[in-house]
Order: C-alpha cells, then structure tokens, then sequence
C-alpha cells in the first residue's frame, strides 16, 4: 500500500520511520495519532493468583526454609522482659579506683553513721527468690492486697481461682476517672482503713529526670508506692500543658493501680470468657487513654516496669482482641530491644489469620505500625521491622485495610523505609550475602507495594512519594535476590499499564538498562521475564524517548534476540517450563521488538536484521492461530511494523514471497484480529509489483474487498491501503469494479465520514484510482454524500463536540476536502485528470 509514512505507522504515528518533519504536530497529525494508538499492540498483564497462605515467604522463594525468619512461633509472657531497660552493650565495665565510702570510714576508724546509709530489704522473706524481679513478682500476686497502694474502697479485688464468679458491682474506667479522689482525702482514708502514712505530695517543681524508669524494687517494695530512693515524686502535668497540681505519685494510686488490681486479679491459666474480655479491654483502652490525656506515654512513667509486667502478664489469656490493645498501649509505652521484637511478633501472629482484619479495622494498632516504620533504626531492630512491615503486608491482602492505610499515607512511609534499606551498610551479614535482614525486610516491603498498587487511587501516591525511582534502585542492589526482583517488577508491571506511572518510569535513566541486565541474569525464571518484558513494552509503547533508550542501550537488542531464541527452541526436561509459559513470554518479547522498532534507527536496524526476522518467521510458520491467537497476531504485527522500511537492507523485503504465504493463511483464519494484522502486512508490501501479482493470482483482493462491508473502521481503513495501491494499476482497475468495489466505498464514505474524517480521505483516493478509466453510473448517491460532507458547517454538525470539533476539523480541512472536492469536479465533468493518486512511498 503506497501512502505516506505517518497513516502507515501500525502502532504509534510519532517517528515511525518517517523522514524529516515539521516539529510541531498539526491537529491533524494529533487526530491520527489518536487514530492510530486505537492499533497499539497490546497484551494482557501477566496475572498472578494471590497467595492465601498468610506468611513471612511463599512457597516459591529461593530463600532455604532453615535460613529464613519463621513465620509460626510460639509467644508467652515469659518471653518479655519486664524491666525493658537500656539494651546493654555487651561490655563489662572495669572496676571503680576509688573505695567505698562505708569501708573507707570504718577502716579509718571513724563513726559507721558517716557511710551512706544503704537501703534496708524488706522484712518479709521472698520465698527463696532471689534477685529484685522476683520481689516485684511476689509484690503483684494476687491476694497480696496489702502491699498494694491504697485503693478506693468500691474497687474490687478477686482472687485468681474465683475470677469468673459473679462478681459484685465494679466500678467502670470512666466513673474511677470521674470520681477519683483528691490526693490529701485519699492520704485521709489511707490511714483510716490501713493506718499508713503515705508521705505528703511535694509542692510542684520542674522535673528534669522525666525519662527515667525506677527499677523494680525500689518504688514499689514500700507502702503506697513510696520510692526508697533520693529522688522525689515527679509532677506530671495533663498532657495540655495546663500546669495541673496532680502528681505522678496520685495518679498512679488513683487510677492506674486499681486498673493493674483488676488485671492481676485475673488467672492467666485457661480461656477467659467472653464478658473477662470484654472488661479487660475496656479497662485497657481506658487506661491507655489516661495516660495519653497526662502525656505519660513513652518513657515517662516513672513506674514504666511496673506497669509492663501487668500489661505483659496479660498476654497468656490468648485473647487476639485483648492482644491487639496491649500490643497497642506497650507499642505507646516505646518499648525497645527484645520487647519491641516481641509485640511486634505477637501483631504479626495474629494478622496470619484473616478473620482477625476487622480487627485491625476497628483498632488504630495501624498507626502504631505505621509509626514504628517510620522511627525505629534498622540497624538496632531490624528483625523486629521486619515482623511489622509483614503485618502490614497481611492487611494490605484485604481491599478495606488496603484503602486505610493509603488513607495513612502509608506508600510515603514504604518508600522513605526503602531508602534506608537501600543506602544501610549490610552490618553482621556477608557483603555478597542476598539474604540479608535487610533483604528480608524488602521482600515483605515490596509485597506491600504490590498489593496497594492494586488501588487506582494509590498511583498519585506513587508518584509524589519517589517510590519508582526508589525501587528501580532496588533492582540494582538487589539484582541477585530473585524474590525482591520478582515483587519490583510485578509493582512496575501493574503501574506501567497506567499513562502517568508510565512515563514516570520512562523518565528514570537507569531504568532501561536494569531490566535489560535482569533479563541476562534471571533468563530462566519465567514469572520474572514476563513481567520485566510486559514493563519494557508499556515503556515502548507510550513513551519515544525510552523506545530510543532501549534500541541504544548496549547489548539489548542481542539479548532480546538471545531470550527470543532460547524461548523458542524446546527446553530441555531439566528447566521444567511449559509451552504455555514459554508462550507468555514470547508474546511480551515480540511486543517489545514491534514497540521499539517504532523509533526510526531501531525499526531500519531490525528490518535489517536477519535474525529478528527469521525468528518472527518461524513463530508464524510453527504456530497457528486456533492454538496460539495473541502470539500469532503479535508476530504479524512485528512483521507489519517491520514492512515499513523497505530500504535495499530490508530484509522483510526480500522475503515478501515468503511472507505474503503466510499472511494468506492468516487472512483465511477465524480471527479477525489475525485477519485485519495480515490486511496491514498486505497494505505496506502491495507496494512492491510482485506483491500485488500475488494478491490478484490467490484472489486476496476478493476477500479484501469483503472487508469493506465490516463494521469496524480500523478493518475498513486496512482495506482500503491494499485497494488504493491495487487500483494504481490500470490492469487490475476493472477487476476490482466487477466486484463491486465503488459501491461499497461509497457505502463505507457515507457511514464512517463524519466520525473518521482520515478514512474518509482515503476513501476518496481509492474512489478516485477505481473510478480513472470510466464513472459508473451509479453515481448520483456517491455525489450527494459529497456535497453533505463538502458543507463545512452541515458536516462537522455531524462530527464530535467540545474539546475533539477542533482537531476533526483540522483534519476534515486536510486529510479529507481536497480530495473529495476533486473527486467531486470529476464526477461533474467539471475536471479530468489522466494520472491516479498515488501516495508517495
């Protein structure tokens, strides 16, 4: 088909081996385009089944089972540490040079009383305990009521073996707050029902050792919680900076100890009911709330311990409700160190089992997550990330949680994380090691962005967040670690569909050649090619500067070639991939090649290319279309896109013979697709005289003018490439009328007109070529459709409104009116003229 190289292009009109033009596109050339892109070469996105098997790694992960992170422990109370002090550094200290005051005094022969007076232990025996957790575990059992603070009489303390009996009336979080009482009556009653002195608030003073915790027996070995030490009770304020007079010290005995009361109250041993629970965690989220409205959250709380052996106590009840509100409170409280690796265990334990997500929906643990993600050191707490960052990915599986944690920004927090990861020394593990903490943290990172990259409203968080670029940095760090690539390209697989995320990563220098390097290094596993094959291809297709980067880039056309040959060829028994997923590949391959060869210097070089071409060849001559439909189409499409340089190197050109066999059998098939890709092969090789010969000896012109009768303009529009070249001829002119072909253009012009102003110009061309030797009779319809088209105003009424009436009437001015206006004159008698158009080649 001889017409000019922009309405030739069979995927995108830009730079498809056109020679020099105007830089700025006319409207009509934006029309076209648009025309054009409705022919792309398109191919569904590899699909993926989820995995429903909630854990740390799938069953296809390269990581060996014994030295990987395990997805299923068990979790006790026992495994906390109660005190959560400052994780030590592993150094013992030297001993001190100076000597102690005591024996300094009485060696010297002076007084005892100068030495500092050490603290007495407790009168009562310790049950052979040994150690000061084991004072502070005594002091917290059950029935050891009077070594507790003083509690408020209507507070109910049960013993562990009676805890599921009816109870009697117990007062409510909320009403304790209300009515807690002063601290000078509290002192008051104190001593009327215990006859203990608890000492006198100090006045209130700036506090400057808010941060420290007081160890275990030392605030709580005394009655009413009086601390043996030299330092004073702390004033703590609301948390609004009000300046409150309420102290730490009648705050703790008011409110957070009878709270600890009733949780110590409670027998670990067995399943608790459901209403213990539903007490529990009302008091848990009371509590929690109270000490954040007095800003004793963090590290504040000067009886911090005391307070996490309850919470952690707690644990053992099994309950996941009643877990999620500890771990959430415990997570307030920042724990570190083994604790904060445990509670974040325990999250992960309990998001494996899906039935737990309403769960989280209902509880704000995610910003606790979120917020663990964003403030913890990778180096210190690394494996605890990791628990949390697959929590996260769990509840990222379920499309409620999915939208709240897009709501929570949680793509931003990924993508700051993954910079961390990606630019953090690798510490203990080997340099060369793929399965670092930091590798697993990524599998599970990069899983989570797969899954939010199922919400269409999450690309513009993609995009503001710099994650792309984040995680093509990732594929170059990671490219040995086949689990993180897999998870990347599956992201980049999903967003590069989209135009925007598309041309995001299109911008990403370094993005061409990391996919072209990982299709060299993971050749063989398949689920990773396909998807790197279908990101190259949407980058092909949408953008021309990554069609030109990729044509450039250093050895990437032989190792696209290379992958195309080794897919092609059977596998040996050992490489275990099947002919369908050696298909898949195949298809995104030939995709890859066709969008590329768009750009000029790449479509002349693999037109050129013996190989390219012998390899499209044998896909068309092994296959066939009732089998294998989308490959067979997509290397018909190569071969049209591929047609279209036919310079003296062509090889398409020298094979024509062999090509126009091929496409007949895919012209007589049952799939229209395959029909309209073969018309298009037809329509640029009839240019060639032995081509068009081969059309009128195998009756390939019959069927084509068949075609013009389709609905489709696209089929149409093809049809129409083959006839205009066929009709230059002036032996075949009258064939071509015998079967009918003038009514049927001018069928086709009346019905596709106003809605597609360039078919409308071509039609007229081949109206013209058709109609040079003599007019048919037949003419008076044809004449009148053109006089309606030919009236501006009536035709572009008839044309699309808003923003696309200026673009259809650019192209109506330039693709259509000329030619119809002198077909127009002929038919008249106004005008002959002896030569047919033909469109420069």
């Amino acid at each position: 088909m001889e017409r000019r190289r922009e309405n030739r292009e069979p995927f995108f009109r830009a730079g498809a081996g056109a020679g020099p033009g105007p830089v700025a596109k006319t409207s009509a050339e934006i029309v076209q385009e648009a025309r054009q892109s409705l022919r792309t070469l398109c191919t569904r996105r590899p699909f993926t089944p989820r995995d429903e098997h909630r854990q740390l790694f799938g069953e296809g992960s390269s990581r060996p089972r014994d030295g990987r992170p395990p997805s299923a422990f068990s979790l006790h109370a026992r495994n906390f540490e109660a005190p959560d002090s400052r994780p030590g550094s592993g150094n013992r200290l030297s001993p001190l040079d100076h000597k102690p005051r005591l024996l300094a005094a009485a060696l010297d022969g002076g007084p005892l009383e100068e030495a500092v007076t050490l603290p007495k232990p407790p009168a009562e025996q310790t049950d052979g305990r040994k150690g000061l957790g084991g004072t502070r575990a005594r002091l917290l059992r059950a029935g050891s009521t009077s070594r507790l603070p003083p509690v408020s009489p209507h507070t109910e303390v049960r013993r562990p073996d009676v805890c599921d009996s009816p109870p009697r009336r117990s007062v409510s979080f909320t009403e304790r707050l209300g009515a807690a009482p002063s601290p000078p009556a509290h002192a008051d009653k104190a001593r009327d029902t215990q006859q203990i002195q608890p000492p006198q608030p100090h006045p209130p003073r700036p506090s400057t050792d808010r941060g420290k915790i007081s160890l275990p027996g030392t605030s709580d070995s005394q009655p009413g919680g009086v601390s043996c030490g030299t330092r004073s009770d702390k004033e703590v304020g609301d948390g609004d900076g009000s300046g409150s007079d309420v102290t730490e010290e009648s705050f703790w005995n008011s409110v957070v100890s009878p709270v600890l009361q009733e949780f110590e109250a409670v027998a670990t041993g067995g399943s608790p009911s459901e209403e213990v629970v539903r007490r529990l965690c009302d008091e848990c989220s009371g509590l929690h709330g109270a000490l954040r409205e007095r800003g004793m959250l963090g590290r504040r709380l000067r009886k911090r311990a005391t307070l996490l052996r309850s919470l952690f106590r707690l644990i053992d009840l099994g309950s996941d409700q009643l877990s999620l509100l500890l771990a959430k409170l415990i997570l307030a409280l920042k724990v570190s160190g083994k604790n904060l690796l445990n509670i974040c265990k325990l999250i992960f334990k309990i998001s494996r089992c899906a039935s737990n997500d309403a769960l989280f929906h209902n509880n704000s643990i995610i910003d606790s997550l979120l917020d663990v993600l964003r403030s913890e050191d990778v180096s210190v707490c690394g494996e605890a990330l990791l628990y949390c960052v697959a929590t996260v990915k769990f509840l990222s599986g379920n499309s409620a949680l999915r939208r709240l944690l897009l709501e929570k920004d949680c793509i931003a927090i990924l993508s700051q994380l993954t910079n961390t990861l990606t630019h953090t020394p690798p510490g203990q593990d080997s340099p060369s090691s793929t399965h670092t903490t930091a590798g697993h943290i990524l599998v599970q990172l990069t899983a989570t962005l797969r899954n939010m990259a199922d919400l269409s409203e999450s690309r513009p968080s993609f995009i503001s967040s710099g994650v792309l670029a984040e995680l093509t940095t990732v594929l170059e760090h990671h490219c040995t670690d086949p689990d993180v690539c897999t998870n990347v390209a599956r992201i980049f697989s999903k967003l590069s569909s989209y135009n925007e995320c598309c041309l995001v990563l299109a911008e990403i220098p370094q993005c061409s050649r990391i996919f072209i390097d990982l299709l060299g290094k993971h050749s063989r596993k398949q689920d990773l090619v396909v998807r790197l094959l279908f990101a190259l291809g949407n980058l092909a297709a949408r953008s021309p500067e990554a069609r030109e980067r990729i044509y450039e880039e250093r050895g990437a056309v032989e190792s696209l070639l290379r992958l195309f040959r080794a897919y092609q060829e059977p596998p040996l028994a050992s490489q275990g991939s099947s002919p369908t997923e050696r298909e898949e590949v195949l298809v995104k391959l030939i995709r890859v090649l066709a969008n590329i060869s768009i750009h000029p210097t790449a479509g002349t070089a693999l037109a050129a290319s013996t190989e390219c071409v012998e390899l499209l060849l044998n896909v068309l001559e092994r296959g066939s279309v009732e089998q294998s439909e989308e490959l067979m189409v997509n290397a018909a499409a190569a071969i049209n896109n591929l047609s279209f340089y036919q310079g003296e190197s062509s090889v398409v050109r020298k094979r024509h013979t062999h090509i126009s066999n091929l496409m007949l059998k895919l012209l007589l098939s049952s799939s229209m697709a395959a029909v309209l890709e073969a018309t298009r092969v037809f329509g640029n090789l009839s240019q060639i005289p032995a081509v068009r010969l081969f059309i009128m000896d195998h009756k390939v012109h019959q069927f084509v003018v068949t075609l013009l009768d389709s609905k489709s303009s696209d089929v149409c529009f093809s049809a129409c490439g083959v006839l205009i070249n066929l009709s230059a001829e002036p032996h075949n002119r009258h064939t071509l009328r015998q079967e009918g072909v003038i009514p049927k253009l001018g069928e086709c012009l009346r019905d596709f007109g106003p809605c597609d102003w360039q078919l409308a110009g071509l039609v007229c061309q081949t109206l013209w070529n058709c109609t040079e030797d003599s007019m048919e009779n037949e003419t008076e319809e044809l004449l009148h459709t053109l006089s309606v088209y030919l009236d501006e105003e009536e035709a572009l009424a008839l044309s699309a409104d808003g923003a696309m009436r200026e673009l259809h009437q650019a192209c109506w001015e330039l693709e259509f009116r000329p030619v119809a206006q002198r077909l127009q004159r002929r038919i008249l008698g106004q005008a002959t003229l002896s030569e047919p158009i033909r469109e420069p080649a």
